[in-house]
């Protein structure tokens, strides 16, 4: 070996060999890289740092210019020593590069020594021919009883105010290498114990923000494996390294077996995890995922969610439920990647933020209160104007012509039409949940709908020609402008088996209507569904309207599409006032042909806030279970794919009207999300079936197959038939 730099070859030395941790040029990263500059760096502060040397970047030589420094630190030989890579661009406030050059662990002897620097300088050549500057870091090799990983900001949450420690028996490179699972803890920034996970039991326990004196005692046996005392030492140790640094750091440390504490690695935490600002709204999918539950182009969402926000907010005002001030400035429902999520907080699906301060309150009681005579009077009223609604939506309904036929001031005109009726539809809607007592066993659209679609089948109808012969199949759909044929109907393998389930009988529906559209390919010169459908309850009828309003929507939609010259989805991404000065004369978007949809988004989180557009999901377990169709149960978990357990209990995210054909024969229904109000929820009462909402991450925690006991009473789930 003639130098310790081999990528440049032969040159002159450029400044010492061996450079101390004490000296200024230790603390340079561009000459010692950025881990060796950093310890160089707290040990300047008074920091516990193990003492040692580095080799600069661009140092080269005789490989005997080395031997006093080792000799030195080694002791002659006799303690093994620490080699570690040291580069200017790992260990930065962009990037760690974390494991990504080569560090030896317990060095011993001159010629080990030797090797274990090449091994170093060797791992600076990267894959794609690249090779990155690199220093040299050379410190004792410590034994440790303790060691791991502390972030002085917890950046899962995105909380500079918490700390979170891992930590394993041993060195922390057990722990970053992934050979072991740490112990967890999670502290103050003054170092109160907040909640601690031991690794190998998964036993959470939560101190609820007390503080709790004293030490764990001995963590020999048990999953305990720092005390106290040292958590304290470690939060002191992490504030000052933040004063050192100006920001909370990732820090490598270890306790030796005199119980000193010692600084091996410190560096800025580059992934902090977006942390909502203070008062975000609490939003989630909750009750409106069950009517509009896939992603939405934009002018889906201008069409439908924007009327239903309007909706809910006018109902809102009615029962006095918000602040009128409030419900004009926040929206009721919003998009988040394409997908409808509800304020859960203005629904009443999440308690308040401060629930002692809120009993406290008297504007909210005194709001209702000013409210309470306008309620009475409308519980009694609201039947008939439901019915009134319903009644002039069918007129309406009956009366439109085709689009096809339609000029476009017309096209216009019935799109205005539907954007206005869906406001009072929602709102009577949600009106008619809130006020009107539900009858026992009352029958549902989504029920009717179910019948319906059996006889269609029964009678060799097409499952794309089945609305023709019962508009109210639409129910078991959602909306979309980009459906296909059959849109959102369930298989026949799906269905239950012949006289399963406590299916109530249903008169048949009157064949009237025509087929809705059911992709590019089927024309536009049909009116909308039209009939009369069986007697629903006010809060169903009113259902039923809006998937028609929004069926109309669509085939509206597909004819101003082709009068345009764009294909459906291209017409998706226009917005509202987009279309509609294109169907008043305007010229097309200049970029209308460069957009594109959004990628395909995941489904939001149960609960969530949005910190600086992104989503930050709320920790599982916030909200409580409630059962909303009574009954207990046991069964096997089944997700509504693959083979339908003769017991199965559906477990799903959100109650999405698709999944009612599965409803007869189950032995029990779970959700994440969802109200009692929801389609699937008024089916189960329907069919009898034992269903609880709200059970936090209940996809995860009951994996098909297992056993699941449920109580649709009290709103309890547990694993394992219990």
């Amino acid at each position: 070996m003639t130098t310790l730099d081999e990528r440049h070859g032969l040159v002159e030395a450029q400044g010492p060999v061996a450079v101390p941790l004490d000296q200024p040029l230790a603390a340079l990263p561009l000459r010692a890289g950025s881990k060796a500059a950093n310890l160089a760096r707290a040990a300047g502060a008074g920091l516990p740092v193990l003492p040692g040397f580095v080799v600069p970047d661009g140092a080269h030589g005789d490989p005997a210019a080395l031997w006093p420094a080792w000799q030195e630190l080694s002791e002659g030989g006799a303690r093994p020593l620490v080699v570690r890579s040291s580069s200017p661009q790992e260990d930065t406030g962009s990037s760690s590069l974390a494991g990504q050059f080569a560090s030896v662990l317990d060095v011993r002897g001159w010629a080990d020594f030797g090797t274990a620097v090449r091994a170093v300088l060797d791992s600076a050549r990267r894959p794609d021919g690249t090779v990155a500057p690199m220093a040299v870091l050379v410190q004792p090799m410590l034994t440790a009883r303790v060691g791991g990983v502390m972030f002085g900001a917890d950046p899962v949450a995105g909380r500079t105010d918490r700390m979170l420690v891992s930590a394993v028996r041993g060195g922390p490179d057990r722990l970053v290498g992934g050979e072991q699972a740490g112990s967890s803890y999670w502290l103050s920034r003054h170092g109160r114990l907040l909640r601690t996970e031991p690794a190998e039991a998964g036993d959470t326990r939560d101190f609820g923000g007390t503080h709790e004196t004293g030490d764990f005692g001995d963590t020999r046996d048990t999953g305990v494996v720092l005390t106290r005392g040292e958590l304290l030492r470690l939060a002191r140790l992490a504030q000052r390294a933040r004063r050192v640094f100006g920001g909370p750091q990732d820090i490598e440390f270890g306790f030796d077996g005199d119980g000193r504490l010692w600084l091996f690695q410190s560096r800025p935490i580059t992934a902090m995890a977006a942390r909502p600002a203070r008062g975000a709204r609490l939003l989630g999918p909750g009750p409106v995922a069950e009517t509009l539950p896939g992603q939405l182009l934009p002018l889906e969402a201008d069409l439908w969610v924007t009327p239903m926000a309007r909706g809910l907010a006018a109902a809102l005002d009615i029962g006095g439920s918000a602040p009128r001030r409030l419900l004009r400035r926040v929206p009721v429902v919003t998009t988040v990647g394409g997908r409808a999520a509800a304020d859960l907080r203005l629904l009443g699906a999440a308690p308040p933020a401060h629930r002692w301060l809120a009993l406290l309150n008297p504007v909210p009681g005194a709001r209702r209160l000013a409210a309470a005579w306008r309620l009475g009077r409308l519980s009694a009223a609201l039947p008939g104007l439901a019915t009134d609604l319903v009644a002039d939506v069918d007129r309406h309904l009956a009366e439109v012509p085709a689009p096809v036929r339609l000029p476009a001031s017309g096209l216009v005109a019935e799109l205005r039409w539907t954007r206005a009726a869906l406001v009072p539809l929602h709102a009577q809607e949600a009106l008619a949940g809130a006020l009107l007592p539900e009858p026992a066993r009352s029958r549902t659209a989504a029920g009717a709908a179910l019948a319906a679609l059996a006889e269609t089948r029964a009678g060799g109808v097409p499952d794309g020609r089945a609305a023709v012969a019962a508009p109210v199949v639409l129910a078991l759909t959602a909306p979309g402008l980009l459906r296909g044929p059959g849109p959102g109907l369930p298989a026949r393998r799906t269905l239950p088996p012949e006289g399963a389930g406590s299916e109530p009988p249903a008169e048949p529906e009157p064949p009237a209507g025509p087929e809705p559209p059911a992709g590019a390919a089927v024309p536009t010169d049909q009116p909308p569904p039209q009939a009369a459908p069986p007697a629903l309850p006010p809060r169903e009828a009113l259902r039923l309207r809006v998937r028609w309003v929004q069926e109309l929507q669509v085939r509206l939609v597909r004819e101003a599409a082709r009068r345009v010259g764009l294909g459906v989805e291209r017409a998706g991404l226009l917005r509202w006032p987009e279309l509609v000065a294109v169907l008043e004369g305007a010229a097309l978007p200049a970029d209308v042909h460069a957009r594109v949809p959004e990628p395909e988004s995941p489904p939001l989180p149960d609960a969530f806030r949005l910190a600086g557009g992104e989503v930050a999901a709320e920790r599982a377990g916030s909200g409580a279970a409630r059962g909303v169709s009574g009954g207990r149960a046991v069964g096997t978990v089944w997700d509504g794919s693959g083979p339908r357990p003769a017991d199965a209990v559906l477990v799903v995210r959100t109650l999405d009207p698709a999944l009612a054909p599965l409803l007869p024969g189950l032995t029990g229904v779970v959700a994440q999300t969802g109200s009692a109000l929801s389609h699937l929820a008024v089916l189960a009462r329907e069919f009898g079936v034992p269903a609880v909402v709200g059970a936090a991450d209940a996809v995860r925690r009951f994996p098909p197959g297992s056993r699941i006991a449920v109580d649709g009473t009290g709103g309890d789930v547990r694993a394992g038939g219990e």
